[in-house]
């Protein structure tokens, strides 16, 4: 499919980027003219049930991109690690030229009842989706400012930040937390023409799937699975449909849209 060049010669900053939403965003962005700085974990994570994305999996997404004839600088690195990040990104920076798209994806999911969630799983969930977020924008925002163009920052929440569903009490309470940073940031950054917006997804074919959320929504089908159901035909939705999400609120199509919280959810908020 051929798509409109709306992000030719800007450069997108993407974590997560290996597989799934995060390798969605890089490519779709990428085939609309953008060069990527793309960063991943490329590990397994101790408290996660399914595996963790492999060095393999990021050159995956470097080929993508380089198949559009878009330049990629990749790096493995961890949210968690601040250092970790604002470097690759200074590189990723210094290599493409500038920094126009900052797309905070990284993330893990891990399912319990609220009350036998472990510590090592809710601080696990924590420094992953909320803090990893945090240091992402700490990085990019300096960047962004100094260069004085504007710039659009697009964070990954979730169904899960917008409700309180059963069997992701940690998930939740992360997801909701990037969606008040965000709403903050929208209100800070916006004297310098940087929107700040949130996508929320719900479920979607990334292999980021827990087994045991499964379990807990068959065991639990008859009280807490209608909150689970969208009004839409499909079960499930496809990365694709959230990079169009993204693609959008991040171009200059939604130049006027800041501190929203856009839904791709099949309708599941609509009940």
């Amino acid at each position: 499919m051929q798509y409109s060049q709306r992000f030719k010669g800007k450069v997108a900053f993407i974590t997560g980027a290996a597989r799934g939403q995060g390798r969605a965003a890089a490519v779709r962005l990428a085939s609309e003219g953008a060069d990527i700085i793309a960063i991943d974990v490329c590990d397994n994570v101790p408290t996660v049930e399914y595996p963790g994305s492999t060095a393999g999996d990021l050159a995956e997404t470097v080929a993508a991109v380089e198949e559009l004839d878009r330049r990629i600088v990749a790096t493995k690195a961890d949210v968690r690690d601040f250092d970790a990040v604002n470097r690759a990104l200074s590189d990723g920076v210094s290599e493409l030229g500038r920094l126009d798209v900052v797309v905070a994806n990284a993330g893990i999911c891990t399912a319990s009842w609220s009350w036998e969630i472990s510590s090592e799983m809710w601080k696990e969930m924590l420094d992953v989706n909320l803090t990893g977020v945090f240091h992402t924008a700490k990085a990019a925002i300096p960047i962004l400012i100094q260069q004085g163009t504007g710039g659009a920052i697009v964070v990954t929440s979730s169904v899960a930040g917008l409700r309180g569903l059963p069997f992701l009490g940690h998930y939740s309470a992360s997801k909701h937390g990037v969606v008040g940073l965000c709403k903050t940031m929208a209100n800070e950054l916006g004297q310098y023409n940087i929107r700040v917006n949130t996508v929320h997804p719900h479920g979607v074919e990334t292999g980021m799937n827990p087994p045991k959320m499964h379990h807990l929504i068959e065991e639990n089908a008859a009280t807490l699975g209608p909150i689970f159901m969208g009004t839409l035909p499909d079960q499930v939705s496809q990365p694709e449909d959230i990079a169009n999400a993204v693609a959008w609120i991040a171009s200059d199509e939604a130049r006027h849209v800041t501190g929203i919280q856009l839904p791709v959810d099949l309708g599941t908020l609509a009940r």
